[in-house]
């Protein structure tokens, strides 16, 4: 079963297999949900960052050049590059989030 009872192909961390009753234990679930998506939508263009910040730092370091726009430059091509590359992928992720909620929201109002 997936979210709220219909079929669903399988999620990336965790499915809803609960009714949407308001309760305090629903509220926790959820936001652990929320803050999972978020972390798993952001963890792609926060890698890059890391990675390419710890690249021209290394490079920085060995050539003593101290120029700012050595540093903003290669991030920005790195972020612009992962988010073509995982865009849609970061699109299902966030479409299938905002299905449930509103699904979730659809059934406490009935």
């Amino acid at each position: 079963m997936g979210a709220f009872g219909k079929e669903s192909e399988p999620r990336f961390s965790i499915t809803f297999s609960r009714n949407c009753v308001m309760d305090s234990s629903f509220i926790l679930y959820l936001g652990r949900y929320t803050l999972e998506t978020a972390l798993l939508l952001s963890a792609p263009i926060l890698l890059t960052c890391l990675i390419v910040g710890l690249v021209i730092t290394l490079f920085q370091a060995v050539t003593s050049i101290r120029d700012m726009t050595l540093t903003i430059v290669p991030k920005l091509l790195a972020v612009g590059f992962v988010t073509l590359l995982f865009g849609s992928w970061m699109l299902q992720i966030l479409l299938r989030f905002t299905n449930d909620i509103f699904a979730c929201i659809q059934s406490i109002g009935q």
